[in-house]
């Protein structure tokens, strides 16, 4: 049994029967094999098998965790941790803005709720992030929502609607911004994000002819160099964080305000675990506090 829960977390990391077979060194028939003999002791199925994907089910996800545990009491056989309380693991994704706002205090009452569980922050952009989640590497994260539709078998969870401002060096005169933004210049927001992206349309939308110096994808740094008087930027106005640095001027875009939606990626809330709701519960609680 301990080789077909092997096989079982090897599977719900890699996303497929033959990319856990490649990674635990057995043919995808030898994986299928296990996980029909682990189904058959329990007497349900364990997988969603759609092409050659297979995605843990709702009872998958509980076995899962059990695994882990049961795999876990079994490596620290004979040595002292096995007295230990449990710990389970909830694994997050975050962009690195969230990171910096809103995740710290959320994660900060999750642990002091649940003293039994663990986290880790995984970081990156949000399609990478989309894409642990759709293979069950991480159990939501936190993104910007992208700008395609979701896998049929993901959610998604609003948690706030930022909007873009255009901000310029506070000595800089001038209140129209469209004038400013085709005069000055331009810092990017990196087009490989889901955000940069959002500019990018604006801009092409608005047919603006620009003159660029930098493109990047990291907010404060953006907002660094406009302060140190490089050129102007459209970035979002993090919704947990209102004040701007003193360097800066801020200018709302009107009617043409366009907005980045920050939110959970995550399976359906019935297929979570328990944890796992909490936290994304503790989450969306902290950005409504964060932003009154």
């Amino acid at each position: 049994m301990i080789k077909e829960l092997k096989t079982l977390i090897a599977v719900a990391r890699e996303g497929t029967f033959a990319a856990a077979g490649n990674k635990i060194g057995l043919t995808q028939a030898a994986v299928s094999a296990q996980i029909q003999r682990l189904e058959a002791e329990l007497g349900f199925e364990i997988f969603d098998r759609k092409g050659r994907s297979a995605h843990l089910n709702r009872m998958g996800h509980q076995i899962l965790l059990q695994a882990q545990e049961l795999l876990r009491l079994y490596e620290n056989l004979g040595s002292t941790t096995v007295g230990l309380p449990a710990s389970v693991l909830v694994n997050i994704g975050a962009i690195a803005s969230v990171q910096r706002s809103f995740l710290p205090d959320a994660l900060a009452r999750f642990h002091q709720q649940c003293p039994q569980c663990r986290t880790r922050v995984v970081p990156g952009l949000s399609m990478e992030l989309v894409n642990l989640v759709d293979a069950g590497e991480i159990d939501m994260a936190a993104i910007i929502r992208p700008p395609f539709s979701l896998q049929s078998d993901l959610r998604w969870t609003t948690l706030a609607l930022e909007p873009y401002r255009l901000i310029v060096p506070c000595d800089l005169p001038g209140e129209d911004w469209s004038e400013l933004l085709s005069s000055q210049p331009f810092i990017r927001y990196d087009r490989s994000s889901f955000g940069g992206r959002q500019v990018d349309r604006f801009l092409r939308q608005m047919h603006f002819t620009l003159r660029e110096v930098c493109e990047l994808d990291e907010l404060e740094a953006i907002v660094k160099l406009v302060e140190n008087g490089v050129g102007v930027a459209l970035v979002p106005q993090i919704a947990t964080h209102q004040e701007w640095p003193a360097g800066v001027r801020v200018l709302d875009l009107g009617q043409y305000t366009f907005h980045r939606d920050i939110g959970l990626v995550h399976r359906a809330r019935q297929s979570l675990t328990e944890p796992v709701r909490t936290l994304a519960q503790l989450i969306s609680d902290q950005v409504k506090t964060g932003s009154e």
